[in-house]
């Protein structure tokens, strides 16, 4: 039985999420996601301006007048969430943890994919794959796809993108649009990262906290790495801040070169902020290059 706190963050979720969807991002989201193609739709009488390449001969030898083929694009697709549920995605200091942040952002892409009537599929992951839901239609298997990123335990800490991404290559044999949602905090992932994005539309999100690139200079303070349980007191001196900032804008700046450099459209979201502008500049950037 879900737990009835479970069931209210779920509808909380559900209520918000669509509220923006219905206001906001249902026309993005299908302009920016194309179809598998063209699918037959109809034919119709030939007239002035058509293409030749159209006439339907069969059915124009068939009734003694011309007839064209019409299509239209094939609009259903696969929308796939990768989420990282590794332990350093409980950190958090403003308002919400990353996890939280995450668990919002995947109900809003996934209720955003059934409003078009897109198929819904989950990975969940940590340094392994965890958890897979297969994609479905339908609000139903939405709020099962939400209930699994909230409730859902994880039994490893670690963090590693590289199992989830060639997975993800096993399972979609069509292209998928593809939100990868992680902190990408470990290294070494660029291989994977272009052999996905050449099969599907991969789409990074990154999701982090101000405090994993700005510190106080609040002096010793004992830090606890969430992934490995280390402990370690640090002096939060001006220079160890300095320092540290300079190291976490240097890893930033690093992967952003990479995503520039595969071509992949990415997302940065920081916790205790308003996701909804910067989900909103992806789209129109999308839109704009998919237009030029």
């Amino acid at each position: 039985m879900i737990p009835r706190e479970l069931i209210r963050k779920v509808r909380k979720i559900e209520i918000k999420t669509s509220r923006l969807v219905n206001d906001m991002l249902a026309g993005q989201y299908q302009s920016v996601f194309k179809g598998r193609g063209m699918a037959f739709d109809e034919v119709r009488q030939y007239l002035p301006g058509d293409d030749i390449r159209l006439i339907d001969w069969n059915v124009s030898a068939r009734t003694n007048d011309t007839f064209v083929k019409l299509f239209v694009e094939e609009r259903e697709l696969t929308l796939m969430l990768l989420v990282d549920m590794s332990a350093s995605g409980l950190f958090g200091t403003v308002d919400q943890a990353k996890r939280d942040l995450v668990a919002e952002l995947a109900a809003l892409l996934a209720f955003s994919a059934i409003k078009n009537n897109d198929r819904v599929g989950l990975i969940i992951f940590t340094d392994q794959v965890e958890k897979f839901v297969p994609p479905k239609k339908g609000r139903k298997h939405v709020l099962r796809v939400v209930t699994e990123i909230l409730n859902y335990r994880p039994q490893h800490t670690r963090s590693d993108i590289n199992p989830a991404l060639t997975f993800l290559g096993h399972i979609a044999k069509r292209r998928a649009v593809a939100f990868c949602i992680s902190d990408f905090l470990v290294p070494e992932y660029e291989h994977n990262l272009k052999v996905a994005g050449k099969r599907h539309d991969l789409i990074p999100v990154t999701v982090l906290d101000r405090r994993e690139e700005d510190l106080e200079p609040v002096g010793l303070v004992e830090f606890e790495d969430l992934e490995t349980g280390e402990r370690r007191v640090v002096d939060l001196n001006p220079r160890t801040v300095r320092a540290f900032s300079l190291r976490a804008r240097a890893r930033r700046e690093v992967r952003d070169a990479l995503f520039r450099r595969l071509k992949i459209d990415a997302i940065t979201l920081t916790t205790g902020s308003d996701y909804v502008p910067g989900l909103m500049q992806f789209f129109r950037r999308r839109e704009r290059r998919l237009r030029g």
